[in-house]
């Protein structure tokens, strides 16, 4: 009896230290996790900011000095040491962020998560992600190993500071989802870049395009979709002169549209990733000198986006954001300029449908078939053997949708044609900013840049403002990209690219500022076709009003600018569906809330009720204009919010108001203001029994949501932040300014800037979201740029950074 005891007693500690240590499911090895040696317990670590630290391969000392935000000021002697230097001090405060970005751009979540994100995985890699990174390492290799060469410092240094921890050191969420870091290399700051590219520039609505044209017709589809609103501010002053270009547009080949249908599409970027920048000429500044500023709108994550540095060298001093995993300050300033960017949304990706031959190895093009080119996809799935899926490659790109994948034409395809995917060098224009000294090295560092379409603002102490649309942009024919295209047919190709001196752009505009916020980048007097893909309509004029309003601007009304909370938007739609809803038969409870919109100025601040009861009523309002694009199994994407309010205030008895399921009715644009209001206050009376009320800080309830969302308790929920999409403090749900930069050209220039988060990855430091109640509250932090390697009293700790002794 003894020795059953003791055999039952034996398994039983066998199997609770199995489970203990083993990962069921979506559940961490507790153990493990719990472990007081080496578990969650040993990141309740406070940030080390002195002392001395062996990196191998420096070729001279660095001095790293942190000042009282965490933000770390780095000196060395050389391009090389800084940017290994950059890459251990990144590693050091975000390694677990800086990995996993580039895991989701790879596909190779399923590596970590489980068979759970496979679909994701094969998207991804569908999706050409990883093809695009070996396109720009292939290129880098052929045409600029010097910039190779300091992405590959940059992985020795991420690689020194992995090669140095103990499996308890690692940060929280690989013990959380049992798995350890593995070594960093050029090819994963390709893959990051790649998926900022995505973000950017990964948004496309083609094969949508196809569908609602086929359904509704063209006439319908051009008065839905214009490629200009009636209303334009666009990025470049209307006035500006063109006649310099002498490059024509691809003329109109005779080509049809592939009227196919799709029932689903690959997941799309988040169409309000965007931004806002503009600049004062020292004409229109308080203090005589060019004012700068920047706010890239991107999600709202813990470990933020950004990571704040100064990078110095002898040659050169720049201060500003970083993003985890590549080179250089992205956005910010050095002793003589200053630099931002924004989202210029241009169309750079097309579909081609491609026909193949019975067994799919080749496709036909130009009248003979050409071979298919296959690139097999092994994705590892953590717990189960892998999955291979053979991608096919034509010159278009990847073969997205197929019979394997989203389609049943077991002969026909779905080509992707992507600039993305074209390789090219982006890092070196960063590499360039950072050193660039006047508008001349701005100019010559944009040349690189191929993709994501940016808006690049700049302002120098010499006094000058500048704005270039800088992308590589394939001079297309009216209206080329709209619809899916027959594949099979050269005219149907990117025919060449708009020369790069041709890209829209103003230097010193007389009108003193230039901006931009996501909107149309020129009028119709440019000579090369531009896509409307939803161009911004609201923030641009705001802000561009702004500075028509009055002579001079200071860094405060800088502030007041980024923080500006004022709906445009419902200004020009709600007095117009109060002055035309019949609002007879509305119920007390309707009524009061009626009241409430009609008190409303149109700001969207916190502690107001208006902007709940405006998103609610225009939400349901839009759903019903636009019922007839919502059809199963089609992919549709209904028409943008400008024309939507412009068809509502002039053309209200458009057959598209009436609702599909009344079919013994036909209702007009009054009729839909009153069912939508009625709709609305159902909703918002729940709400109010719910949360209390409806006001604006618990109807939006910002939030920044730890990069795996299942983390609650790593994230930050009811933000107290007001603005919203389509205001020039675009913050939404979870969504947002992602870092707010002011900067004065004075010599040196003075800056500040916030962000929402904090400079630590780990979510037990005290830096780790202590940015966000001010960032909330509109306030900002001086940025303390060090015009030299001497410790000051702005200084909390200095580490030195010293080549291993080989002897």
């Amino acid at each position: 009896m003894k020795y059953t005891k003791l055999i039952v007693s034996f398994v039983l500690t066998i199997g609770l230290f199995f489970i203990l240590n083993t990962k069921l499911g979506s559940i961490p090895p507790i153990g493990k996790f719990l472990n007081p040696y080496s578990g969650i317990w040993q990141n309740e670590t406070d940030e080390i900011v002195t002392g001395q630290i062996n990196l191998p391969g420096l070729k001279d000392i660095v001095t790293v000095h942190y000042d009282e935000q965490l933000i770390p000021h780095v000196f060395a002697q050389n391009e090389s040491d800084l940017y290994k230097a950059q890459g251990y001090l990144t590693a050091k405060h975000r390694l677990w962020q800086l990995e996993f970005q580039t895991y989701a751009a790879a596909g190779r979540l399923s590596e970590i998560i489980g068979e759970k994100a496979l679909d994701y995985d094969r998207t991804e890699r569908r999706r050409g992600m990883g093809y695009g990174a070996d396109q720009a390492i292939a290129y880098m290799e052929e045409n600029d190993k010097e910039t190779l060469g300091y992405i590959q410092d940059y992985a020795d240094g991420v690689n020194a500071y992995i090669n140095q921890l103990k499996s308890e050191d690692y940060p929280v969420e690989y013990k959380l989802l049992d798995y350890k870091p593995e070594a960093w290399s050029p090819k994963k700051t390709a893959l990051l870049l790649m998926y900022m590219t995505k973000m950017l520039a990964g948004g496309d609505e083609d094969l949508e395009y196809t569908n609602a044209l086929r359904l509704f017709g063209k006439e319908n589809f051009d008065f839905l979709f214009p490629d200009f609103f009636d209303i334009t501010d666009p990025v470049i002053p209307k006035e500006t002169n063109w006649d310099f270009i002498d490059v024509p547009q691809t003329a109109l080949p005779e080509s049809m549209a592939i009227l196919d249908t799709i029932s689903e599409t690959i997941s799309k970027p988040n169409p309000d990733n965007g931004s806002n920048n503009w600049a004062v000429s020292g004409a229109k500044s308080a203090t005589g000198n060019p004012i700068l500023a920047n706010d890239p709108h991107l999600g709202l994550n813990l470990p933020s986006i950004w990571f704040v540095m100064q990078l110095s060298t002898p040659h050169h001093n720049a201060f500003g954001a970083t993003i985890p995993g590549a080179l250089s300050v992205i956005s910010g300033f050095n002793e003589h300029i200053a630099w931002g960017e924004t989202n210029a949304t241009r169309d750079v990706i097309d579909w081609y449908k491609v026909e193949f031959n019975k067994d799919r190895t080749k496709y036909r093009y130009d009248g003979i078939w050409r071979d298919v080119k296959v690139r097999v996809e092994d994705i590892k799935i953590k717990g189960k053997k892998n999955y291979k899926d053979s991608v096919l490659y034509t010159h278009h790109g990847p073969v997205v949708f197929d019979k394997n994948f989203r389609g049943d034409n077991k002969l026909a395809g779905y080509a992707m044609r992507w600039i993305g995917h074209d390789g090219g060098n982006n890092q070196r224009t960063f590499i360039e900013l950072n050193k660039a000294k006047n508008y001349d090295d701005y100019v010559k560092a944009l040349k690189h840049w191929n993709a994501p379409a940016q808006n690049f603002v700049f302002a120098s102490t010499e006094g000058d403002i500048a704005l270039w649309i800088q992308g590589k942009f394939p001079n297309k024919w009216e209206g080329q990209g709209k619809f899916l295209m027959d594949g099979s047919n050269p005219e149907n190709d990117w025919q060449s690219y708009i020369p790069q001196p041709f890209n829209a752009h103003t230097k010193n505009p007389d009108r003193g500022f230039v901006s931009s916020a996501n909107q149309h980048p020129v009028d119709e007097n440019y000579p090369y076709f531009v896509f409307n893909d939803g161009y911004e309509t609201y923030r641009n004029r705001v802000i561009n009003d702004y500075f028509n309003s009055k002579e001079k601007f200071d860094i405060e009304d800088f502030k007041d600018l980024h923080n500006n909370n004022y709906n445009l938007k419902a200004a020009e739609i709600v007095p117009y569906m109060l002055a035309h809803m019949d609002a007879s038969s509305l119920s007390e409870e309707e009524m009061a809330i009626y009241d409430e919109i009609k008190a409303w100025t149109f700001n969207n601040d916190i502690n107001e009720v208006g902007p709940s009861i405006f998103r609610q009523w225009y939400g349901k309002l839009y759903n019903l204009v636009w019922d007839e694009f919502d059809i199963e199994d089609i992919a549709l994407t209904a028409p943008f919010t400008y024309q939507t309010i412009y068809l509502l205030k002039n053309h209200g008895n458009h057959k598209f108001m009436d609702i599909k399921e009344t079919e013994d009715k036909t209702e007009t644009a009054e009729d839909l203001f009153l069912i939508a209001f009625k709709e609305a206050a159902k909703r918002l009376i729940e709400i109010r029994e719910e949360k209390g009320d409806y006001t604006w800080l618990k109807y939006k309830a910002t939030y920044a949501g730890h990069l795996l969302q299942a983390l609650p308790a790593f994230s930050r929920f009811d933000i107290p932040i007001g603005g919203d999409r389509n205001i020039v403090n675009a913050t939404a749900e979870n969504h947002g300014p992602s870092w707010r930069m002011i900067v004065e050209m004075s010599s040196p220039p003075t800056a500040i800037g916030i962000y929402p988060g904090g400079q630590s990855g780990n979510p037990g430091s005290k830096y780790y979201d202590n940015f966000i109640d001010d960032w909330a509250a509109g306030k900002y932090h001086h940025l303390y740029f060090m015009q030299s390697n001497k410790a000051t009293e702005a200084i909390i700790g200095t580490q030195t950074l010293t080549p291993t002794n080989n002897d």
